[in-house]
């Protein structure tokens, strides 16, 4: 069977760490001595009772800063070594359209010019055509894009999206999880870098 793999878009393909901080320092909606991380401000945001604005933050950053975010090391080298290597490679992601709160940016475009000024549709960098990038507006549907798109393995950074009782049979999962575990099921292989992915599925010389 050829190898067919599907890569998730936002935690998986983009890191918005320091993206978030900035962000919400910015706004003045964390304090300056919080670990610049997502998740410390999420957890922050959550603990003093402000959802709304941690949601709203996501949409800002999702639809209007994504120019401040940067790939994870090595998943474009991955991408490029893969498709010299005549793999299919396909970006899948649940991603609405517009924000829940806030300005209604089109989070779609905003992370199609963020693809586009990485050089990710640029044939003479890495070469993935626009068609296989496909943003789904539900989890429901991005998992009937896994299938349908006949994927032999998927990456995403979300354990419980992996074990979701509807995941595509016979489709070998990798959570990328590059900072602390989280418990998953046996089914799942954990990866920390794009360089192990490469090693994983591309072999040790490919690996960048």
């Amino acid at each position: 069977m050829k190898m067919r793999i599907g890569i998730d878009f936002d935690n998986t393909i983009v890191c918005y760490d320091t993206v978030f901080y900035a962000a919400a320092r910015e706004k003045t909606l964390v304090p300056e001595n919080i670990p610049p991380t997502k998740s410390n401000v999420r957890n922050y945001l959550r603990s003093i009772d402000r959802e709304d604005d941690w949601t709203e933050l996501q949409g800002y950053i999702y639809g209007t800063r994504m120019e401040l975010a940067q790939p994870f090391p090595g998943v474009f080298d991955f991408m490029r070594g893969a498709i010299e290597a005549n793999i299919d490679i396909f970006i899948v992601s649940h991603k609405t359209l517009h924000p829940y709160i806030g300005p209604r940016y089109d989070l779609h475009a905003a992370a199609r010019r963020w693809l586009k000024s990485q050089g990710v549709f640029d044939p003479k960098k890495i070469g993935l055509v626009m068609e296989s990038v496909f943003f789904e507006l539900t989890k429901e549907l991005k998992l009937e894009r896994i299938e349908a798109l006949n994927c032999s393995h998927f990456i995403d950074d979300l354990p419980e999206f992996m074990d979701d009782p509807g995941f595509p049979q016979g489709v070998e999962k990798l959570l990328f999880e590059p900072g602390e575990e989280r418990p998953v099921s046996t089914l799942v292989q954990r990866v920390t870098s794009w360089h192990e992915i490469a090693v994983r599925l591309l072999g040790e010389g490919t690996a960048a």
